[in-house]
């Protein structure tokens, strides 16, 4: 009942991963990850920065190739391109790079192209570092793209390297070549899916953690609402037997100014049927609040402070030692009151016993000065930790009686050693109290 708090006070802060702790420690690995968090936020404000700068690193090494008429290709086989023109190299290279601008909107279209030139550049014999292309557009059709396309894609490209290597543009060393390029084919691949299950699966989380936080918002109102259902259930009863006193008490006095033949006993006629017509209809609003009409409610007076000695009985009897002590003059207080304390103590105490351990000992205070009774339970459970993890409902009605009486709510640790402290303050009307 004590994990959904309303206060930053009783906020328990929960302890960081030590393994995020140990890598935010480091230096490298604290740079790379701010690093990535600046790139995220870029990307997002500006996608076309990074796919202008994938365009330009894949042309800045393709350089080699345009500016040197005679290279040796891969795999020890050389390739003379000195019988081909600068500008059709230079138009390979384009129709290759280009293309990798749209790699992120349309990752099936631009590995479509980008495959197309490459057949095209290895039926003349050509081989150019600008091919590494393919492998940027197959790792964003993996990351970007559908499956299903990306299926298709790897072994189109697996089908047009065979090719290449074994009759368009054979090399020297042909398994040596194949292995090494099957193997790039395939860590571009993996990569793409990795990345993309990687955020699949933190869209997953993000999705559940916003859910989780609905669902916990929900069980927060639901909660307020039955127990605000409660309380006004039980202040109907209050509230039904000082009105029943007031008519019993206007009727008397009625008929005895009827005898004795004085002229009140017209208006105390009024304030009895007065009191009759409110009582009906607080029997109506207590048939609307009822969650189930044909549930029947024993009969019997709302408890009250001098009830808390039974309580605490029933308390020690499951096994929870109990101290009790109390200030001021507790009786003279208005029922409502009365049963606003002795249910805060009733719901701190069960929390105890569910939470506090086997050896804990617990101690309820109550005090009433001019204007405010404090209600302070504590016990020394060492399972303070547990009580933050999950939610629970009992400091919800704790909160919604408190309110009543324009009270304040403390739950949490105390500042020094083990267990828990439920403090509570109501502000008490000062004509509130018994006649």
């Amino acid at each position: 009942m004590r994990q959904a708090p309303a206060t930053p006070a009783r906020v328990t802060a929960a302890a960081p991963s030590p393994g995020l702790a140990d890598v935010w420690a480091h230096p490298l690995l604290r740079c790379l990850l701010q690093g990535q968090s600046a790139r995220q936020r870029l990307d997002q404000r500006h996608p076309w920065v990074l796919d202008t700068a994938v365009v330009l690193a894949v042309a800045l090494l393709s350089l080699p190739d345009l500016l040197s008429s005679s290279r040796h290709g891969p795999f020890g086989d050389p390739t003379e391109h000195g019988h081909w023109p600068v500008p059709v190299r230079v138009a390979f290279t384009a129709a290759l790079v280009v293309p990798l601008w749209w790699r992120r909107r349309t990752p099936a279209v631009t590995y479509g192209m980008i495959s197309a030139v490459l057949l095209a550049q290895w039926s003349l014999g050509v081989w150019q570092q600008s091919g590494m292309a393919a492998l940027v557009a197959l790792y964003s059709l993996a990351l970007h793209g559908s499956l299903r396309v990306l299926a298709w894609a790897a072994a189109l490209t697996a089908a047009e390297l065979v090719l290449a290597v074994g009759l368009l543009a054979p090399v020297e060393h042909p398994f040596f070549g194949l292995f090494f390029l099957m193997g790039t084919l395939t860590a571009a691949i993996a990569i793409g899916l990795t990345l993309r299950i990687r955020r699949l699966y933190l869209a997953a989380l993000e999705d559940r953690a916003a859910r989780l936080e609905i669902e916990q918002d929900q069980r927060v109102r639901l909660t307020t609402a039955a127990e605000r259902t409660r309380i006004a259930r039980e202040m109907h009863d209050i509230i039904g037997h000082n009105l029943s006193v007031m008519v019993s008490v206007a009727d008397g006095a009625a008929t005895l100014a009827t005898n004795r033949g004085e002229t009140t006993a017209d208006a105390l006629r009024i304030l009895a049927d007065t009191g009759r017509q409110a009582m009906s209809e607080l029997r109506r609003v207590l048939d609307v609040l009822r969650e189930d009409q044909d549930d029947e409610r024993l009969l019997g007076p709302q408890p009250r402070i001098r009830d808390l000695d039974p309580l605490l009985t029933r308390v020690r009897a499951a096994g929870l030692p109990v101290t009790y002590r109390t200030t001021g003059d507790l009786d003279t207080l208005g029922s409502g009151v009365q049963l606003t304390v002795y249910r805060i103590v009733q719901e701190a105490l069960t929390n105890s016993l569910r939470h506090a351990g086997p050896e804990a000992t617990a101690g309820v205070t109550v005090t009433r000065d001019t204007a405010t009774v404090h209600v302070k339970v504590t016990d020394s459970g060492t399972a303070a930790g547990a009580r933050s993890g999950d939610a629970g409902h009992g400091l919800v009605g704790i909160r919604e009686r408190a309110a009543m009486y324009g009270g304040t709510v403390t739950a949490g640790p105390p500042a020094t050693g083990h267990g828990w402290v439920v403090d509570v303050v109501l502000h008490v009307p000062a004509g509130d109290h018994q006649p």
